[in-house]
């Protein structure tokens, strides 16, 4: 889920603790947690309602001071026919496990465990050797825009940030305001291959 950073404080101290968001079908789990600009967020409940139900304390809780506010931010970049959706979170105090082990320095089991999975995605992979070339140009190139390395390689963006996620869930990456940067994790497998 995408807030804006001003919602950062009020999610924090929970003040914020519902969104509103027109969708065609859910794009969230009640019982997951999710990565956002303003911090891991779990999902707690997650249904659909109408416009006319809402007050304005459900507004409020949204961050807005109006159901006619929120209504107008929800309606921005919906579809025609999306559902308004009414989802409740809290957020998580607890470390990210991805971010933890992003900063973790690998054994040398660990190494190569990491190495071989690379080498694996490398190999199934249908579009051609990605993983170790991705990680080498994050390398030379940190917080170069997605598109641009994406072009760099051939590639049309959307599938290429997919595989940069994949580095990132095996904690070799950050993602930074603007393109990527390895992880300590990352810079240490990729030193690793040479």
């Amino acid at each position: 889920m995408l807030f804006a950073l001003r919602f950062a404080e009020p999610v924090a101290r929970g003040e914020v603790d519902l969104t509103f968001r027109r969708w065609k079908r859910a794009q969230v789990r009640p019982g997951r947690p999710y990565r956002t600009p303003v911090g891991r967020l779990q999902v707690d409940e997650v249904d659909v309602v109408s416009p006319g139900e809402l007050q304005d304390a459900d507004a409020r809780r949204a961050g807005f001071d109006s159901v006619e506010a929120m209504l107008a931010e929800a309606d921005k970049h919906a579809a025609p026919d999306a559902e308004l959706y009414r989802v409740r979170f809290h957020k998580l105090d607890e470390p990210d496990p991805r971010s933890e082990l992003a900063a973790s320095v690998p054994d040398a089991d660990d190494l190569t465990a990491v190495r071989r999975r690379l080498d694996a995605m490398d190999a199934r992979s249908a579009h051609g050797p990605w993983a170790w070339a991705t990680l080498a140009a994050i390398a030379e190139r940190p917080a170069v825009r997605a598109p641009d390395l994406a072009a760099s390689f051939g590639r049309e963006t959307a599938p290429f940030k997919a595989d940069v996620r994949r580095l990132k869930a095996l904690g070799l990456t950050h993602s930074l305001p603007v393109g990527y940067e390895l992880s300590p994790r990352g810079r240490a497998v990729l030193d690793s291959r040479s």
